[in-house]
């Protein structure tokens, strides 16, 4: 018995340690104007859903899309088009996320070949994490060793200032797993729960100067901090479900995480009302802006956030197939 309540306060320790407070309130309004139309599209070419949006040091945007195929376009900074990059790609299928590093090489994570790919800033593939599934049955199985190479419908990508990667794994594996810059594994956390360090869903990612990762734990609603190690440090749960998340650049960092809307009531999530959140890297929140619907400067659906400026962020939408530009305005008064 003796046993018994020492393992039930060492459970219930772990518990209080990285609890949080209950869900914001009162949270200030940040002032903001949308811009819709800052992309300007070729004639032939449409955007679907909006899945994923990201920039380069010289204010590019690329734009990641699915909807009959999956496509990556490239914009210039006045939002010219300029290319599609990886058309017909064999890693391509079912778009998650699109994130550009400090090198300015693209990485786009597909869900649908369970491939992270990386191309260099000219658009060639440089590096494949994963392997796309056989489409052929009856195949041999991959070796039991290519288990930390192989994911099961990825979500993101991430790095540290050494090049380390990590990858949200994401849909059917519930982890996050840790390789060195040349791709070659070092280490895994997460298993599917809603125990601390476990994870359900773990739907979008970022990392900050330190190392430390943050892990969007969707349909736990939360965030999970883990240090560079993968060692857990916090918990953030009182900013609804992290379906999106970015961290600016810059000496003084911010967390952005957006409470994604969904249109098909998804049961496992609750107070979902599509506005997005300023936080500090200690989880202090600052402000939110925007809520659910298809107006300029609302958000149906945001599935990934670009934030490199923290005055400017980039918002890409599924159901409202676009990427609106919000320019916040912290200092004017409502």
């Amino acid at each position: 018995m003796s046993r018994l309540i020492v393992a039930v306060a060492v459970v219930l320790s772990v518990r209080v340690q990285y609890a949080q407070k209950a869900k914001a309130q009162n949270v200030p309004e940040i002032p903001m104007t949308a811009q819709t139309d800052f992309l300007k599209w070729p004639a032939n070419i449409y955007l679907g859903e909006g899945i994923g949006v990201a920039t380069n040091s010289k204010g590019h945007v690329f734009v990641y899309t699915r909807s009959q195929e999956t496509r990556l376009f490239e914009f210039d900074a006045q939002g010219r088009y300029l290319r599609e990059i990886g058309e017909g790609l064999y890693g391509f299928a079912f778009a998650h996320a699109v994130r550009v590093d400090a090198q300015d090489n693209i990485w786009a994570v597909d869900e649908g070949t369970n491939m992270v790919i990386k191309f260099n800033p000219e658009g060639r593939v440089v590096m494949v994490l994963g392997r796309r599934p056989e489409a052929i049955e009856g195949l041999p199985a991959p070796p039991a060793n290519d288990e930390p190479y192989l994911f099961n419908r990825p979500t993101d990508v991430a790095w540290d200032a050494a090049g380390n990667i990590f990858v949200s794994d994401g849909y059917g594996n519930s982890r996050v797993v840790k390789y060195d810059k040349a791709g070659r594994f070092l280490k895994t956390v997460g298993t599917k729960g809603s125990g601390p360090g476990q994870l359900n869903l773990p739907h979008t990612m970022a990392t900050d100067a330190a190392g430390n990762v943050y892990v969007g734990d969707r349909s736990n609603a939360r965030i999970q901090v883990f240090d560079n190690d993968l060692k857990l440090k916090t918990i953030y749960d009182q900013v609804g479900a992290p379906w999106a998340m970015c961290i600016s650049q810059g000496p003084h960092q911010y967390l952005y995480t957006s409470n994604s809307n969904t249109d098909n009531n998804d049961s496992r999530v609750a107070e979902v009302t599509g506005e997005i959140y300023k936080m500090e890297l200690d989880g202090t929140i600052l402000g939110k802006f925007g809520k659910a619907g298809k107006g300029a400067g609302e958000f149906s659906s945001a599935h990934e956030l670009d934030c490199r400026n923290p005055n400017e962020i980039l918002v890409s939408e599924i159901t409202s197939w676009r990427v609106q530009k919000i320019m916040l305005h912290p200092g004017r008064a409502q």
